[in-house]
């Protein structure tokens, strides 16, 4: 954005996001100032202008938390609003350089720019740039992305960095013997967490409810959320971690057989990263 004029000697804008000074003038060199001019803190204009930095701060954080979910989800997502949402800056930081797949499942390539029509333009694995026109994209969790370590090595190849994790988030896979009737992972139970683990669920994303955190993934037409317990005594002293157990929304609680890949992996992955603990249960990849 441009400078904004405040006083007779100086102008304002945000640089990097923070409200930055300069000196107007004939003299001024252009630069910000190293210092912000205490006679500017109270002015109007500047109490505006970090208004809009919070806001965007908070725009910002909204649009990683929404392209998140669908990552989470794997839902078709219409091209038509990517290319409605692709010239805010804020959702294309989100979205550029997520791997996409378009109408071919097996066709990944790393989303590079939006037409104004909705055409997608897109780095294959082969290092070419495609055009694709498709109705609908999907940002795939890792668990469903098709030639995953190839894609992490292109991506470190071209020193790509995601914005919303996607490529090297944590997976873990479901084990293929967990008994029948199982119905919580134990791994975690006992470990000690420091204390606040409410705030610490929350840096990563994660709701607490009452005695657990949780976290919800859309898989196989249902809502399925994953909660680890822990002792209530979570605000102001060192908490105990309990079983991680996952349930329909509205719903029954699911045998570990019947937890689908996503909802797996997101379950362990936020257990692991509450607890700081490894875990045998389940490959992390």
């Amino acid at each position: 954005m441009g400078w904004l004029a405040v006083g007779d000697s100086h102008e304002i804008s945000l640089v990097d996001g923070k409200v930055a000074a300069r000196s107007a003038g004939p003299r001024a060199t252009g630069r910000p100032l190293k210092t912000f001019p205490k006679a500017l803190r109270d002015d109007p204009e500047v109490d505006r202008l970090r208004q809009l930095a919070q806001w965007l701060d908070r725009h910002a954080a909204e649009c990683l938390a929404r392209v998140d979910a669908w990552v989470v989800s794997s839902l078709p997502v219409p091209t038509a609003l990517l290319a409605r949402v692709w010239p805010d800056p804020a959702w294309r930081d989100a979205l550029r350089d997520l791997v996409v797949l378009g109408d071919d499942p097996t066709a990944p390539g790393f989303l590079r720019d939006v037409t104004d029509g909705g055409d997608l333009r897109m780095v294959d694995l082969d290092g070419e740039t495609v055009r694709l026109s498709p109705t609908s994209a999907r940002l795939p969790h890792p668990a469903h992305l098709p030639a995953l370590a190839d894609l992490r090595e292109f991506a470190d190849e071209l020193d790509i960095a995601q914005r919303v994790e996607q490529l090297h988030r944590g997976t873990f896979a479901r084990p293929a013997t967990l008994a029948d009737r199982d119905t919580a992972v134990t791994d975690f139970r006992g470990t000690k967490v420091p204390n606040r683990l409410a705030v610490r669920a929350a840096t990563f994303g994660f709701r607490v409810s009452g005695s657990q955190a949780r976290c919800r993934v859309w898989e196989d037409d249902r809502t399925v959320e994953a909660a680890l317990g822990f002792d209530e005594d979570y605000w102001d002293s060192e908490a105990t971690l309990g079983s991680l157990s996952w349930t329909v929304v509205d719903g029954p609680t699911l045998r570990l057989a019947e937890v689908g890949p996503v909802a797996w992996s997101e379950g362990m992955r936020m257990a692991t990263a509450l607890s700081g603990a490894a875990t045998t249960t389940g490959r992390t990849a």
